[in-house]
């Protein structure tokens, strides 16, 4: 299960499918050294979205 205070890059690693949501909702810097200490939530707050929501999108992604 995927959580808010997870790191970006862990996601990644353990759910490479969810890239494609990350780039959908304009966060392409998937690559960049924030994706390895930015949690989640930092990014969504930072790209304008909802946290919660975000969540939501990437555990239906991985079939949580």
């Amino acid at each position: 299960m995927i959580t808010k205070d997870m790191v970006i890059g862990q996601v990644l690693r353990e759910y490479p499918q969810t890239a494609e949501i990350f780039v959908a909702l304009g966060m392409h810097c998937l690559g960049c050294p924030s994706a390895t200490r930015e949690s989640v939530e930092g990014a969504a707050i930072t790209h304008g979205k909802n946290p919660d929501d975000l969540v939501a999108e990437l555990n239906k992604a991985v079939g949580q």
